[in-house]
């Protein structure tokens, strides 16, 4: 039996973040930043094009709440992409996660690292993929 990876995908206005599991399903990695501008299609071709270099059985989404726990406008947005990715990927399961703090988690895992503020814009959506799966991992 072949182990499934899980890819993790954090959805934004202008770039997504992804990042993947390796075969075990023990550690997540930052793969990339994909810069598609509002348009999905080039978020899904790319997925596409990783879906045939990986065995992935589940996406790992993060879902932007507010504090307080209420649905942000990005949540909505975030959704209308999900619905997306069940269209046209409908064999892959879907999970969302709470990815309130992501950010912030990955911004200052930046400022440990000392990275230079104009890679982070670069790398930060990666690196909120990759805690976006590892909290799916640790919840498993």
């Amino acid at each position: 039996m072949i182990n499934m990876r899980k890819l993790g995908i954090d959805y934004g206005d202008s770039r997504v973040g992804l990042a993947i599991t390796d075969e075990l399903g023990i550690t997540a990695q930052g793969l990339e930043t994909v810069y598609h501008k509002g348009n999905d299609k080039i978020v899904l071709k790319r997925l596409e094009e990783l879906l045939q270099n990986y065995d992935v059985d589940t996406f790992v989404i993060g879902m932007p709440y507010n504090m307080n726990g209420t649905k942000t406008q990005r949540a909505e947005v975030t959704e209308k992409f999900i619905h997306k990715l069940k269209c046209k990927f409908n064999k892959i399961k879907i999970v969302t996660i709470d990815e309130r703090l992501t950010t912030v988690a990955a911004h200052k895992t930046m400022n440990f690292l000392n990275i230079n503020k104009y890679k982070k814009k670069d790398i930060v959506d990666t690196i909120s993929a990759v805690y976006i799966l590892e909290t799916y991992i640790n919840k498993k």
